[in-house]
């Protein structure tokens, strides 16, 4: 399986590289996750609950990071067993840019499946991963991007306050004093 893509994030370079470098933000951002830690400088070890079609596995396995030159780019290459259900393993290439104020953030992703999983078939599997991909840039994106200040026409001190609605009061009407 192959996957590429880009995201444009509202942070600095630098702050996108110390996230993607930081297993709590990591362990947040990646779905299924249930432990990511550090075994190293440049290794790390996981283990997440994974769903695919009608197969649920919990894959352990060990992850590296080579060819880094920060804060710029990295390679991550990983292997994962997930029992009776087959295992995975691939890399990626992760590339960061400038972009305006952000950052963009551009992946190049090669994978392979075994056992179990591999009979469900490649679109299964390429659809799935693009799910994951998708939610894990989703949440990443969310965890590392700088909010957008608001313009100052827009910010609560810069709006005038609101006043009390004025009370409302009925005065008796002729059919009232009648009707005493």
């Amino acid at each position: 399986m192959d996957m590429r893509g880009e995201r444009r994030i509202a942070a600095p370079r630098q702050s996108v590289w110390d996230a993607l470098n930081d297993t709590e933000v990591l362990k947040a951002c990646i779905p299924g996750c249930e432990s990511l830690e550090r075994m190293g400088e440049h290794d790390l070890k996981a283990t997440a609950a994974i769903k695919i079609g009608p197969i649920a596995a919990r894959f352990s396995g060990l992850v590296h990071l080579t060819d880094l030159d920060p804060p710029n780019s990295y390679r991550i290459a990983g292997e994962g067993q997930g029992g009776v259900a087959g295992f995975a393993k691939g890399g990626a290439n992760v590339r960061l840019t400038d972009d305006g104020e952000g950052t963009l953030l551009s992946y190049d992703v090669k994978a392979q499946v075994g056992g179990k999983i591999a009979q469900l078939g490649a679109r299964l599997i390429d659809a799935t991963s693009k799910q994951m991909a998708d939610m894990f840039f989703d949440r990443f994106t969310a965890a590392v991007a700088t909010p957008t200040p608001l313009p100052a026409a827009l910010t609560t001190s810069a709006m005038p306050l609101a006043t009390p609605a004025p009370k409302l009061v009925l005065a008796p009407t002729k059919l009232d004093i009648m009707a005493l």
